[in-house]
Formats: C-alpha cells, sequence, structure tokens
C-alpha cells in the first residue's frame, strides 16, 4: 500500500466569485465547475472548491439550542480550512502574489523555518489560509 496524493477541499460562499479570484489573483485555471463544486489548477496542484452557502442557521435564533446546525454546508464554514502547498521558487511566486495583494498581509515575508522550509502565507477570497513552501536542501 502506498499513498500518493492528497488534495485540499476548501469551503467558499460563492463558486464564480472564487473561480475569479483563484484565476485572477493566484494563476490557476478551471478544470471543472457546476454551481456548487470546482477544481481549480497550477502546475501540479489541484485545489477542490466546495460552496458552503447554507444561510438557513441565520433564522434560528434561539432554536440553535434545540435545533442544532446540521446541514454541514453552512455559509460560516468559509474561510476556516487551509492546506500546505510544496512549490519550487518560492521566492518569485511570493512576489507574483504580492503584486496580486494576497499575501497574508502587508507584513507578510518568506520565512526560514525551524524544521527546514521556507515559507509564507497567502490567503484566498474568502480567508482560507495556503501556506506555499519550498524544502531547502
Amino acid at each position: 500500500m502506498k499513498m500518493k496524493k492528497t488534495i485540499p477541499a476548501l469551503p467558499v460562499q460563492d463558486i464564480n466569485q472564487s473561480m475569479e479570484f483563484y484565476t485572477a489573483k493566484q494563476g490557476f485555471t478551471v478544470r471543472h465547475h457546476d454551481d456548487g463544486f470546482c477544481i481549480v489548477v497550477r502546475d501540479d496542484i489541484e485545489i477542490h472548491l466546495w460552496k458552503s452557502g447554507d444561510e438557513s442557521w441565520k433564522n434560528k435564533g434561539a432554536k440553535l439550542v434545540t435545533e442544532p446546525i446540521c446541514s454541514g454546508a453552512e455559509s460560516f464554514l468559509a474561510g476556516t480550512a487551509s492546506c500546505r502547498i510544496e512549490v519550487q521558487g518560492i521566492d518569485e511566486l511570493f512576489e507574483e502574489y504580492k503584486k496580486q495583494g494576497v499575501i497574508y498581509n502587508s507584513n507578510t515575508v518568506v520565512e526560514k523555518m525551524p524544521w527546514g522550509d521556507r515559507e509564507f502565507p497567502a490567503l484566498d477570497l474568502y480567508r482560507n489560509l495556503l501556506t506555499f513552501y519550498e524544502i531547502i536542501l
């Protein structure tokens, strides 16, 4: 047995807005999309985006105690996920994303980590965290 690949699945509130963001700001292309799901790719990286748009929880008020939220696609889930993506040429990617305004904040830099990676964080449209890293040999 051998595990071979992982694909992050990130919750977003609007598939079309997210597709636009990932293509225009982060250099991905769309391989597939429908109303509630999208696959974006760049080089060997594939990210699945799923619609987290259930707003029914907003109308429950005090009933949340007796009728908990349970659809699994509630809108507040968008922006709660994260993933790590290995890259080659982290400094070039950092400069690209800095120009696009998708790095974590204006103080973000490429940092050398104690475990031997160089990395930086970026955010998607709904503030899902994407940490890009390069292994230092």
